[in-house]
């Protein structure tokens, strides 16, 4: 039998009795919306408390620190130098690694005219910060590469220089017009003078080029609002300048060594937030101290998983009582069409096309009650959104945090849950007439004429 006619004798049968066929595929349909709809409230909650972290912090950056300890509590750990950045840039997953060096204060000093920088220094690899997630407010993002000093400053940098010679006005940037101008002033940057020391002399001062404005974001870091980032090698020319200038020895404590310094602070970026939590492990076995959103979102995806599989079950249950409803129709049509059957084994219909035709007609309830469901599902979860976005969805994440982008979001309906929703209910009716259709051909054909 040509695969054609099967379908054809298929939808025959089906349509037969369209009252029957109805009511079970109504089975189907309640199942599989209510296992959709089930799952889709735990993948909301998932997505809402995403949503929640990621106004909290980059939810695949982490953070790197170096505290040894003091007496009794030291740890045998590496320096956190040049070798070891590049040693977890190495690492699978990793897209970006910088340490963040924070100037001592007053070894660098950044001026415009008559106004003096007031605020923290921080030197990076500047071809790191857009791929950290920084945005710019103006302007362009350093590339590491310039001749000159290059300097971007945080968003309300402009509004920390001063005047010492003036009345020390402090600027406010909701009132007031920042002080510089970084599209038309000039800067410049030199070393200061160690603190105690009689030095009659100027250090000298270098031109400096401002390449823009960071937005500013609490979230990523004090330094995008009110600080000022240079390349981490030019900070270690102008701590070099800085030791020269005052008279330091390198064998002074005192004395900044760029090519042998242990970082206390590095940022490392990762490809993708699934990744976050092996290379943290990694970095953690080599014995450094570390921090990232993943420490938060792990458990409270953990108890996600949870609900997802808590509500999957319950709508599971629906699905399981919709298998039996096929079951129980598949049987009373054998029972309604034995003479049929026996009269297609004596026209010599071969074994396996009879068990195919019952098996499809089971199928196509659990195919055609998937699809109604899913459809039904968006319905349902587009209702949920919008009535309940307000409140449940604001208690889950967007209340608490300022509305977070997906946070009112309470039902959410992924590609993979429609595709899981329409194999499982396709299965579940294969599933549930393979009984029938074996016991279809196992009928005797001199019996099945016979019965009335």
């Amino acid at each position: 039998m040509k695969i054609f006619d099967q379908i054809a004798m298929c939808l025959q049968n089906l349509s037969r009795r369209k009252v029957r066929t109805a009511l079970t595929t109504m089975g189907v349909v309640i199942g599989t919306c209510a296992i959709v709809v089930m799952i889709s409230l735990g993948v909301g909650l998932q997505k809402s408390q995403e949503a929640m972290l990621a106004q909290m912090g980059d939810l695949t950056k982490i953070e790197i620190y170096n505290y040894s300890g003091g007496a009794g509590g030291a740890r045998s750990i590496p320096n956190l130098d040049d070798s070891i950045i590049k040693q977890i840039a190495a690492y699978d997953h990793v897209d970006v690694i910088t340490p963040v060096v924070q100037a001592d204060w007053g070894k660098v000093n950044i001026q415009c005219g008559d106004y003096v920088y007031q605020e923290s220094v921080y030197g990076v690899y500047p071809e790191a910060l857009e791929k950290l997630g920084y945005e710019l407010k103006e302007g362009k993002f350093p590339t590491g590469k310039e001749k000159d000093y290059t300097i971007l400053f945080g968003e309300y940098g402009p509004f920390s220089f001063y005047n010492p010679n003036g009345k020390g006005e402090w600027y406010d940037p909701s009132i007031d017009d920042p002080p510089v101008d970084i599209s038309k002033d000039t800067f410049t940057i030199s070393v200061g003078k160690q603190d105690g020391e009689e030095n009659t002399q100027e250090p000298e001062k270098h031109k400096a080029t401002v390449t823009g404005l960071l937005v500013g974001d609490w979230n990523k870091g004090y330094e995008t609002v009110y600080g000022a980032f240079l390349s981490i090698d030019q900070l270690y020319a102008l701590y070099q300048e800085y030791d020269d200038f005052n008279g330091i020895s390198s064998s002074s404590s005192a004395a900044f060594n760029p090519r042998k310094i242990n970082y206390n602070h590095v940022y490392v970026k990762v490809t993708d937030i699934k990744y976050v939590d092996e290379v943290e492990t990694k970095i953690k076995d080599l014995g450094y101290d570390t921090y990232s959103m993943e420490t938060v979102r792990k458990p409270m995806q953990e108890q996600a998983n949870k609900m997802m599989l808590i509500l999957g079950s319950l709508g599971g249950i629906s699905l399981l009582v919709a298998a039996m409803g096929i079951t129980n129709t598949m049987i009373m049509s054998i029972y309604e069409r034995t003479r049929e059957i026996g009269i297609m084994k004596v026209l010599g219909c071969v074994v396996g096309d009879i068990r195919t035709v019952f098996l499809m007609e089971a199928g196509l309830i659990g195919f055609s009650g998937g699809v109604i469901g899913v459809i039904l599902s968006f319905i349902i979860s587009l209702v949920l959104n919008v009535v309940g976005g307000g409140g449940l969805g604001g208690m889950m994440g967007g209340y608490y945090y300022g509305g977070a982008e997906g946070a009112s979001q309470i039902s959410v309906i992924p590609i993979w849950l429609v595709g899981l929703a329409l194999v499982f209910s396709t299965l579940i009716g294969l599933v549930s007439g393979f009984s029938p259709a074996n016991r279809a051909v196992k009928i005797s054909a001199l019996e099945a004429i016979k019965h009335e």
